[in-house]
């Protein structure tokens, strides 16, 4: 296939011709300069507000950060939990962790799993998020908890404990029907990988999970 090859003109009318191209080039390019430059000026103020804001913005982000670090270390310093301690707990020892763990994040909790719990194994109250139930399911390394246990909590949290979040939390895995369905209808899920960054790692539950700051209350309406 040919390609395509400037050549030099050739004869007067070709060089005239090139000369005028180049002319119109550097004309046009010129008026797109001086058509920047005076948009630039005529700008200049909402740039430089979009730049303070934009700097405003990343600042804060940062400072941010630096608190929730911080944060996440005085919570350490109080209480956490590896996962090689939480596989060694019997069902009981992880009801009361999970309860500890749930007033280092500022949740007062009182463990309530037994006989007729409901669905229930620990009940924490917050001034501004309100009511959590927490089903506690302690398995083996690598055990999976099923979508069964999902509709439980879902059917009690509400209408039995008043609850605004309900949460299911084990030390093994969910099945992927388990997650889809606590993610449809409202069932919150803490799977291995998110009992690290909580008990281990100092990150705070309502963090973790997205809780929001003040409740709508869906849970304690009967589905």
């Amino acid at each position: 296939m040919s390609r395509w090859r400037l050549r030099r003109p050739r004869g007067g009318i070709e060089v005239a011709s090139a000369i005028v191209v180049a002319v119109a080039v550097l004309v046009l390019v010129v008026r797109g300069a001086v058509l920047a430059a005076v948009a630039a000026r005529d700008a200049w103020p909402v740039l430089l507000v979009v730049a303070v804001l934009g700097g405003l913005v990343a600042v804060w982000r940062v400072r941010q950060t630096a608190k929730e670090r911080q944060r996440a270390r005085e919570r350490l310093a109080v209480l956490r939990f590896t996962l090689d301690e939480c596989d060694a707990m019997d069902d009981r020892q992880f009801e009361y962790a999970l309860r500890d763990l749930l007033i280092r994040d500022g949740w007062p909790a009182r463990r309530v799993g037994g006989s007729g719990d409901q669905a229930a194994d620990v009940i924490g109250d917050h001034a501004q998020r309100g009511r959590i139930v927490v089903q506690a399911k302690h398995t083996r390394v690598g055990g999976r908890v099923g979508s069964s246990v999902m509709y439980a909590v879902k059917g009690t949290a509400g209408p039995a404990h008043r609850a605004d979040h309900a949460v299911v939390v084990t030390n093994g895995a969910f099945t992927r029907d388990a997650m889809a369905w606590g993610d449809r209808h409202g069932v919150r899920w803490i799977d291995r990988q998110r009992l690290q960054r909580w008990a281990n790692e100092g990150i705070a539950l309502h963090e973790l999970l997205a809780l929001p700051a003040r409740q709508r209350r869906a849970l304690r309406r009967t589905a």
